[in-house]
């Protein structure tokens, strides 16, 4: 929830902002982007760049990112990069803003673009002791303030409070597409793929229409009868923000994908909904994994991959066993090496599988590249 108005760069450097935790941490800061006030769950992206794509990612609806790089905005905005038509992330809190962009492609500079589209920030506060907070205390609700809407800390902390929590929060229609649209593929089409748009990210259907996939997005209300009306040769469940918990729809729709044996591939959001659909539980993360530079180990090849991620909740699958669901064994087939979180599933008796992060690599490494072609792979061996 933001509300916000617009100011020029030099009338801001000089009002002061305060960021204001569930806890009652304050940090106080000068206006960044647009002036007012804003509230949503505060989490922090460890990515030294890429932030652009961070900011248009539909996964960070409603929550309000600290950047632990202490300098953000080097190479402004342009028109090429946004993985949606809009800024996502309710709020925006860095250290050191650049003053001046300097890449030949930006068209204007963060706070510019930040400023047009409504999203408060605060800028000048110790991002690190903020970060270092959060990990002790966890992601947390958070208000920033600015211009008129700074009140006293008592207020302040009152409104915070009465913010909604993530947990609980059903969003994924709030950022999906109302209508289907279609993604042609790059030269000649060799397979069609119904992707269900849960927060879905611009750069994921473009990673399908690369290798001669047709990709139809389909809303997030999509029934099983839309998924088939395209006569796809496989599914794609898609990323996307909130409570896995709440998802009752997208998981019902993947039951009826997984029991007429159509292969199916998941990424974030979807990886949860797979767990949910083969009967494991999720929870939410202490602090979430955010960023471009996660390890991450593909247990059936022993390789490690630096990979992009978004995520606050996570699978409750065993590690260590193979486990019986209804869709006959599944395993766990990533697993984070910071934390052992689960980052994969995979079932061994039917053509689905899913990544807790992106392989997309928008923005971010493309050591995870490969997972399109294992969805091709699947698909083309189903057709055979």
């Amino acid at each position: 929830m933001t509300t916000s108005t617009s100011a020029t760069a030099a009338g801001k450097r000089a009002l002061p902002a305060v960021l204001v935790l569930e806890d009652g941490r304050t940090f106080r800061g000068r206006a960044y982007g647009a002036v007012g006030e804003t509230f949503g769950e505060a989490v922090f992206s460890t990515g030294m760049t890429g932030y652009q794509e961070t900011l248009t990612d539909p996964s960070y609806h409603r929550q309000v990112v600290v950047m632990t790089a202490p300098h953000v905005g080097n190479t402004g905005v342009n028109d090429e990069d946004p993985e949606s038509k809009r800024i996502w992330v309710a709020g925006y809190v860095v250290r050191d803003p650049a003053r001046v962009p300097s890449s030949w492609r930006a068209k204007r500079t963060l706070d510019e673009e930040l400023a047009a589209q409504g999203v408060v920030g605060i800028a000048g506060i110790d991002t690190r002791a903020l970060t270092r907070h959060l990990r002790e205390r966890g992601a947390m609700r958070v208000g920033i303030f600015s211009g008129d809407a700074i009140a006293d800390e008592d207020t302040l902390l009152a409104r915070v409070r009465q913010a909604p929590p993530m947990k609980g929060a059903d969003l994924s229609a709030e950022v999906a597409t109302t209508e289907p649209y279609v993604v042609p593929a790059i030269g000649e089409k060799r397979l069609t793929v119904a992707a269900v748009d849960l927060g879905i990210k611009g750069m994921t259907p473009h990673r399908m229409a690369e290798r001669g996939i047709e990709v139809h997005v389909l809303p997030a209300t999509a029934t099983l009868e839309d998924v088939y009306a395209v006569d796809p040769d496989g599914v794609f469940f898609s990323n996307g923000p909130g409570d896995p918990a709440t998802a009752d729809h997208p998981v019902s729709v993947m039951r009826g994908v997984l029991e007429r044996g159509t292969p199916l591939f998941g990424i974030c959001f979807g990886n949860q909904i797979l767990g949910r659909a083969l009967g494991f539980g999720t929870y939410k993360l202490k602090y979430g994994h955010r960023g471009i530079n996660q390890p991450v180990q593909d247990r059936t090849t022993g390789k490690v991959e630096i990979t992009a991620h978004n995520h606050g909740f996570a699978v409750d699958a065993p590690l260590d066993k193979v486990s019986d669901t209804p869709y006959g064994r599944a395993e766990v087939s990533h697993v984070c090496l910071n934390d052992n979180v689960v980052e994969g599933l995979r079932l061994l008796d039917k053509p689905a599988f899913s990544v807790q992060y992106h392989p997309e690599a928008a923005a971010g490494p493309h050591d995870a590249a490969y997972l399109f072609d294992r969805f091709v792979t699947l698909m083309e061996g189903q057709r055979a």
